[in-house]
């Protein structure tokens, strides 16, 4: 939510809020990562909690009204010229949440380079870019950054929190069209390291950068202007994971007395 700008949780809330009104509160997503004005999202998780009262009202409503529908309500309020779809819904797993259980978020960068075939069906997910990038130094490069590390070099630093992530992947590829694909995993992201990370790469991958310097610099932890953050229009947020439904409780307990300690400082 943002005060006074459209926002796909807004929507969504907005017509949570329709549908359940006449039993109880509004409806509030918690969800399992914000993403930047800009940034798109093929796989966002979100969950709410309903009252009895609600579930119960909206079960009423006819013979066929289960929980599983809810996705089918939200879609048919947006219309057919909606921006954004909710794909499924369902009862959540006891002790699910959809932030604190992930296990790992998956991310997705489009580059269109000098070499690749420009489709504007998918201009406002793909970042032109004016020249050719070798995909095999940039491949290196992203191997060797793989692990637990400090990416404070890649990270827009937030005061009383930790930027130490274990990165599981980071692979390029290029799509039948020649588009250069980035494809990111990790337990967690910091704030704008995705951006920095592909805008890093591709210094690599236009010659401006060596595989030797793109190590010294994350190790120094200093966030400098050897690479430019790439703008947000090129990322897309793919995946969330989750344990097994037996693990979620436990995992948000531990996940969220981590975020506790990291905002604490102690």
């Amino acid at each position: 939510m943002q005060p006074n700008l459209r926002t796909v949780q807004g929507e969504i809330e907005s017509h949570l809020a329709t549908i359940f009104r006449r039993w109880g509160p509004e409806p509030k997503l918690t969800v399992a990562g914000r993403t930047d004005a800009g940034v798109h999202a093929s796989g966002q998780v979100a969950h709410f909690d309903l009252t009895k009262a609600q579930v119960e009202g909206f079960s009423s409503t006819g013979p066929s009204s289960t929980l599983d529908l809810i996705a089918t309500r939200i879609n048919g309020i947006a219309g057919l010229e909606a921006d954004f779809k909710v794909l499924e819904s369902k009862r959540a797993p006891d002790g699910f949440d959809a932030r604190f259980s992930a296990i790992w978020r998956s991310y997705k960068y489009r580059i269109a380079d000098s070499v690749a075939k420009w489709d504007p069906m998918f201009w406002r997910a793909t970042l032109a870019y004016p020249r050719e990038l070798a995909l095999e130094p940039m491949q290196n490069g992203s191997d060797k950054l793989l692990g637990l590390h400090d990416w404070s070099a890649f990270c827009k630093s937030r005061e009383e929190s930790t930027n130490i992530r274990t990165l599981f992947e980071f692979d390029w590829s290029r799509d039948n069209q020649g588009v250069l694909i980035a494809r990111l995993r990790a337990d967690a992201f910091c704030h704008s390291m995705v951006r920095s990370l592909v805008g890093a790469l591709v210094a690599v991958g236009e010659g401006k950068l060596s595989n030797a310097e793109l190590l010294q610099i994350r190790k120094s932890g200093i966030r400098g202007s050897r690479f430019k953050v790439l703008p947000a229009k090129g990322l897309t947020l793919a995946e969330v994971g989750y344990p097994p439904d037996s693990e979620l409780a436990d995992r948000a307990t531990a996940t969220r007395a981590k975020r506790q300690l990291d905002e604490t400082g102690l």
